[in-house]
């Protein structure tokens, strides 16, 4: 076997490794997406809408979304005009999420790539 054939094995091989870790950190990023929106959403009367975020493969990614209120996530992030005027504060908690999520991924996928 000459000095190519072996690069382009170990190659092939690192590859295929850093392809595996990555799909172990995805699902373990949303699944702590989905542990950070249960902790930090508005929990309402009956903290229905906090406990309804679910993780959902889609290809070769994952979906974190609200599977019993998704209604309400847009006005409960961004506020909305009340009946009587005015508006409703914001309570971003989506974004932040998303913010952590995206600062996870990141790390972990260089530390993965580097070992």
């Amino acid at each position: 076997m000459d000095i190519g054939s072996l690069i382009a094995e170990s190659l092939a091989e690192y590859t295929e490794e850093v392809k595996q870790e990555l799909e172990v950190i995805k699902e373990d990023v949303a699944d702590e997406t989905v542990d950070y929106l249960i902790a930090n959403s508005p929990k309402g009367r009956r903290g229905k809408y906090a406990k309804g975020w679910r993780k959902k493969k889609d290809g070769t990614g994952y979906i974190v979304h609200n599977s019993t209120d998704y209604q309400l996530t847009h006005i409960l992030e961004k506020g909305h005009a009340k009946k009587s005027g005015g508006r409703t504060q914001a309570q971003p908690h989506i974004i932040d999420a998303e913010r952590v999520a995206i600062e996870s991924m990141e790390k972990r996928t260089e530390e993965a790539i580097k070992s």
